[in-house]
């Protein structure tokens, strides 16, 4: 166990959530950066989110399941399935059945992805151990090709799981983009901006609220590159 990660456990116990910046999470979760960076361009081949019903096309995204078992230690990817969230817990999008194209087989399957999404999710197990995971795995890119592009369509939220990773792949030509997360029992929180690649934001889903604020374009093909990666206990979330 890293040296780091008992400072990030206290620190989710506390408050809710802790940000990671990206020295800090690579020594706390041991990442295999040079491998995570190889997977980076995979994020220019998303299919455009058919969804959104503010009517944008400025999201872009995937989705794969896996059940990580915590002891012995495994990821395995379930067969291909929609994502679905209820009305409580996404206003705008909830009780849709949404299917999007799954996550490449060269991106589930490579060794430094694996060892992201059980890094992370031990690091959630100290807090709220289990016997497994119900991980579902989001690769978004949100652009400013027509203006304005919304991370968070839906607003301030929580995602009706145990835990939430956000983790940042790349940010270019933008302005905006400010995190915010919030007491969901009260109106204390934070506001910051997450600017390094593979940075991360750790949040305990049932204490907190989170949203991204929209951004601008400052440049030419202005984009915002995120992998959201969920954790539950109580399997995946269906109808």
């Amino acid at each position: 166990m890293s040296a780091h990660r008992p400072e990030t456990i206290a620190n989710l116990r506390e408050a809710g959530y802790v940000f990671l910046p990206a020295p800090a999470a690579q020594a706390t979760l041991q990442l295999d950066v040079p491998g995570l960076e190889a997977l980076r361009e995979s994020w220019e081949r998303l299919p455009r989110d058919t969804y959104l019903r503010d009517g944008g096309r400025y999201r872009a995204r995937r989705h794969s399941c896996f059940v990580q078992t915590l002891a012995p230690v495994s990821l395995e990817a379930v067969p291909h399935r929609p994502h679905w969230q209820p009305t409580s817990y996404n206003a705008l999008h909830g009780g849709l059945t949404r299917w999007f194209e799954p996550i490449e087989p060269q991106v589930s399957g490579a060794p430094a992805w694996r060892q992201l999404l059980l890094a992370i999710g031990e690091v959630f197990a100290q807090l709220q151990p289990v016997a497994r995971w119900f991980i579902e795995a989001h690769q978004f890119r949100i652009d400013t090709a027509d203006g304005i592009g919304r991370p968070t369509p839906e607003g301030a939220h929580r995602d009706g799981v145990d835990f939430v990773a956000v983790v940042l792949v790349a940010r270019r030509q933008v302005r905006g983009g400010e995190t915010r997360v919030f007491d969901a029992a009260g109106a204390s929180g934070v506001r910051f901006t997450m600017r390094e690649r593979w940075s991360m934001l750790l949040m305990d889903d049932a204490r907190v609220v989170h949203e991204t604020t929209p951004i601008q374009p400052h440049g030419q093909a202005g984009a915002r590159d995120t992998l959201v990666v969920t954790y539950r206990a109580q399997g995946f979330q269906a109808p």
